[in-house]
């Protein structure tokens, strides 16, 4: 049985203050709570990461970024590399995030890349997949996420795949308070699945981990979690609030 994740991205907020109280707030949470049986990564923005880190050491949970360099190092101004991160203790990354895609125009090329510098310094790719509101209305969901994973992942050699987390997010449900029915979470997560058993193998699909984003919370996620292939969250704002993410990580068991 595949053991469920939850993963806080923060994305860009909070000073360094706020998310030291933050990490603060969740720890003790966790103190006070025998061991959860769910793996929890938390992916702060990139100035707080040795801060996370520092407290992950003494608690049960991970850090991951929120993205990398599609370069492995040298003269690019501004950029962080797989191999930094690494060096830090980071151990997942989140890749092909749909406001990556959007807003800085992160194409297959490029994400494709990104994966490969990740693979290749020990860092777990969260790359992530979804489709836009008119695709789905238009029935092109299957056709935009087949895309996605093929052109993102589907390059990989079945060990180099096998190290990959997808997070499946309908981008239509990212920020919008909108989610995904259940059903629908679910129906999408067992296509991605079969994309994976017809390009490796069935047992390679049955062991993938598949998580959902969309606008997940705690009032939601027991319901989103309990679907067949639901393996846990990639969860955006209800991260930034400690109790809610814990009742999120207590629902994912």
């Amino acid at each position: 049985m595949r053991k469920k994740i939850v993963a806080a991205n923060w994305k860009m907020n909070l000073s360094f203050q706020e998310a030291e109280e933050l990490i603060e707030e969740f720890i003790d949470l966790l103190s006070e709570e025998e061991e959860l049986q769910t793996d929890i990564i938390v992916c702060p923005p990139f100035p707080y990461l040795e801060m996370a880190g520092d407290y992950a050491a003494e608690s049960s949970f991970k850090v991951g970024a929120q993205n990398i360099s599609s370069f492995q190092a040298g003269a690019y101004t501004g950029e962080v590399s797989a191999g930094m991160l690494k060096s830090m203790g980071v151990s997942h990354c989140i890749i092909g995030h749909s406001e990556r895609r959007k807003y800085f125009h992160e194409e297959e090329k490029i994400l494709t890349a990104k994966v490969n510098q990740a693979l290749a310094n020990e860092l777990i790719p969260i790359f992530c997949v979804g489709e836009l509101l008119p695709e789905r209305e238009a029935g092109k969901h299957h056709q935009v996420v087949r895309k996605q994973v093929r052109h993102g992942l589907f390059h990989l050699d079945t060990n180099e795949f096998e190290k990959v987390i997808i997070a499946y997010e309908p981008v239509w449900a990212i920020g919008t308070g909108m989610t995904a029915l259940p059903e629908q979470a679910a129906e999408m997560h067992a296509y991605i699945r079969s994309l994976i058993a017809e390009r490796y193998h069935q047992d390679v699909a049955d062991r993938t981990k598949i998580l959902y984003g969309g606008s997940c919370n705690a009032q939601n996620a027991n319901q989103i979690f309990s679907q067949p292939g639901v393996d846990g969250g990639l969860i955006g704002g209800a991260s930034l609030n400690a109790t809610e993410f814990f009742t999120i990580c207590k629902n994912a068991q």
